[in-house]
């Protein structure tokens, strides 16, 4: 079933995790989409091939003008990291599109429309790797299903919607409290602790917050355990892995008839088959992903985040029988890391060597000190295998080395370090995905190079 109320939709920020899945998305629920971002993004390839308009340059809003007056926009939604002056959202404005927003309200529209029942995956921690075990699972077992997920992922499109599914699966972020802008049929918590003091000041303010998510929602499943029968590298994945089976079972097809339910359920088959499915997880976009053999790159950012990935890879390592673990950090937000520097302690504790590279900057506090790597590994329990360091052929040569020796490497990152590795491992054979579509001409708005 699809709706076309509102038949042409632009984008800004089109090919970011955030809302280049909901582009995705709203393409297969019949709309039209278009839009725009600076430079490319982990999604613009899938955008480009599903037939998506990005525009890649200066948005100073001339090609969201030209796409008002050739082909009409119904509705302008703008990811949360636009500043209230940006040029195009000035120009939606000028323009007087009927509807402007962020991405929570396009997202609630389509729920509501295609009938569909949200399960929404929230917490600081986990969220994205649950949410891509319970779409990989249910295609797995054949249960349909639309969703939405803020990264890419080895085996399907980052957001999709199927005419034939009764469910949503979509990770709900907490950063600019955009969760709190729905009521769930079902909310999966796997972990909170507290992030993003921008946006939540005090630890009592997160955790409220969560709380009101928590009412909003007709059922809460908490990842509290882990199963036995969940054999995942990590602790970490072992824990997402248990509560998505959890969520997984709830929305199995049930067979007819309660004499063979309950035979069903009474001999395990069900969640015997939930499991099965799960040990075989390939894993997720920027969440421990192995980039090129014996090079892993992963998106934590925080304390809890880092020891935990940290784990996974020295599990990893041991498994496949390799020397140890070399780590690379690149911290995100220095608002962030000044409330929590003092909790890596101990994250890194069990690696082989460790690079810390400095600070990538977003949305800061001018007035705060900008902490550099040596403040960072002072506070280290194991600073002797730590040392500062750059994106540079130094450092590019360290690992090389490293790998060459027998060891993992691991970066942690939620910035441009990870383009960095890629270009590194692949070493000229070929583009990193995020790389291969260049920047539309500022003077060329109708001609400009669309993908």
């Amino acid at each position: 079933m699809c709706y076309n109320e509102f038949m042409n939709i632009y984008i800004s920020g089109i090919s970011g995790t955030g809302m280049g899945p909901l582009a995705l998305m709203a393409k297969d629920a019949g709309m039209t989409v278009f839009g725009s971002d600076k430079m490319s993004g982990a999604v613009t390839n899938e955008l480009a091939a599903n037939g998506i308009k990005v525009y890649l340059g200066e948005q100073d809003g001339e090609f969201l003008k030209a796409r008002a007056k050739n082909e009409g926009v119904d509705w302008f939604v703008y990811t949360s990291a636009l500043p209230e002056d940006h040029p195009e959202l000035l120009m939606a404005k000028k323009l007087k599109i009927k509807r402007i927003s962020k991405r929570d309200e396009l997202i609630s529209y389509l729920v509501k429309k295609l009938q569909l029942k949200m399960i929404a995956v929230a917490g600081t921690h986990g969220k994205t790797t649950t949410t891509a075990m319970i779409i990989w699972a249910c295609m797995k077992l054949g249960i349909p299903v639309s969703y939405l997920i803020g990264t890419t992922l080895p085996f399907a499109e980052a957001g999709k919607y199927d005419p034939k599914s009764e469910y949503f699966v979509y990770e709900a972020d907490e950063y600019d409290r955009n969760f709190l802008a729905y009521h769930p049929w079902l909310a999966a918590i796997p972990v909170v602790t507290y992030d993003h003091p921008d946006i939540y000041p005090t630890v009592q303010e997160y955790q409220d917050a969560f709380r009101q998510f928590e009412r909003q929602s007709e059922t809460v499943v908490r990842g509290d355990e882990i199963a036995a029968d969940v054999d995942l590298a990590g602790e970490a994945r072992r824990y997402d892995a248990t509560l998505a089976i959890d969520v997984v079972q709830r929305i199995m097809p049930r067979p007819r008839g309660m004499a063979k339910f309950a035979a069903l359920v009474g001999s395990g088959k069900q969640r015997k088959k939930v499991v099965e499915v799960i040990n075989k997880f390939p894993g997720v976009g920027r969440r421990f992903e192995q980039v090129s053999e014996g090079y892993y790159s992963d998106y934590a950012h925080h304390p809890e985040e880092v020891a935990a990935t940290v784990e996974i890879a020295r599990e990893e390592a041991e498994r496949r029988g390799l020397k140890g673990v070399v780590a690379v950090y690149e911290p995100h937000q220095n608002i962030r890391q000044s409330e929590m520097a003092d909790d890596y302690a101990k994250a890194f504790e069990g690696v082989s060597k460790l690079y810390w590279l400095p600070t990538y900057l977003t949305r800061e506090d001018p007035k705060l000190k900008v902490l550099t790597p040596v403040d960072f590994i002072a506070r280290l329990t194991n600073k002797k295998v730590a040392e500062p360091a750059e994106l540079d052929n130094q450092l590019a040569e360290a690992l090389l080395k490293w790998h060459e020796k027998g060891y993992l490497v691991l970066l942690m990152t939620a910035g441009p370090a990870d383009l960095w590795l890629r270009k590194l491992v692949y070493a000229g054979n070929q583009e990193s995905a995020a790389t291969q579509f260049v920047h539309a001409p500022r003077d060329a708005t109708e001609n400009a190079r669309m993908r």
